[in-house]
């Protein structure tokens, strides 16, 4: 598969996450009645649904990563190539800033917004740490041991960092510059974005550095995710 058709399924499969994300949310919303707490239900389950379908679809062509981090941990951890990381890199943010605006789009919002909601403090940000290395740990085991079961562990966990973190579980860069652009109950305001991404960051750092320790004895080469997701 060459390094265009990669960009683009990481492009469209990160698109369509962010349309999952923030259209449950939007739809959670209206129909909870104001309870936040099954708005909150709704968004994670169709989260961890659209997750599983979308990995198992893009993951034989490019990984599947649709996370700036994932795919920079990938590459330190010499599972992806260093060559395609600019366009994996270009195509997550823009895909996922495409995503929100279709989810605007299905529910009559106003395409173009800016996110008013407030997620600030120090245990936010740590959140954000916590549900990052978790994505990253998760991913490295499943990868070295159940490969198959890579698309089912990251939704499962997904959906449980939704509500085991503070932060609801950005885990994700390009997912949290595009949620700033949206003002529904999946946003976060733009002076909040830095801080979420540099948390995101320092629990990806630490994640591969815990994979690296474990296996540092290991000889052989760390395999690549799109070829264990193709595995039967």
């Amino acid at each position: 598969m060459n390094a265009a058709r990669r960009a683009v399924a990481e492009f469209v499969g990160t698109a369509l996450l962010l349309a999952v994300v923030v259209g449950s949310g939007i739809m959670g919303e209206r129909l909870a009645g104001g309870n936040a707490a099954i708005a909150l239900l709704a968004n994670s389950i169709a989260t961890g649904g659209g997750l599983v379908a979308l990995i198992l679809v893009f993951g034989p062509i490019s990984g599947a990563h649709f996370n700036p981090v994932v795919s920079l941990a990938m590459a330190v951890s010499r599972r992806h190539a260093w060559a395609d990381l600019p366009g994996y890199l270009a195509a997550q943010f823009a895909g996922a800033v495409a995503g929100v605006w279709v989810a605007h789009a299905m529910f009559g919002e106003p395409v173009f917004q800016v996110s008013e909601k407030m997620r600030p403090g120090a245990a936010l940000m740590f959140s954000e740490v916590v549900a990052t290395f978790g994505l990253l740990t998760t991913i490295f085991g499943c990868i070295r041991h159940r490969p198959g079961a890579v698309p089912y562990a990251v939704a499962v966990y997904i959906v449980a960092a939704y509500w085991f973190t503070a932060s609801t579980s950005f885990a994700n860069p390009a997912v949290t510059v595009a949620r700033s652009l949206s003002n529904t109950f999946a946003g976060i305001r733009p002076q909040d974005v830095p801080g979420f991404i540099g948390t995101q960051f320092a629990g990806a750092v630490l994640a591969t550095a815990l994979d690296a320790w474990f296996y540092r004895s290991k000889s052989e080469a760390a395999p690549e995710l799109n070829a264990v997701i193709a595995r039967p």
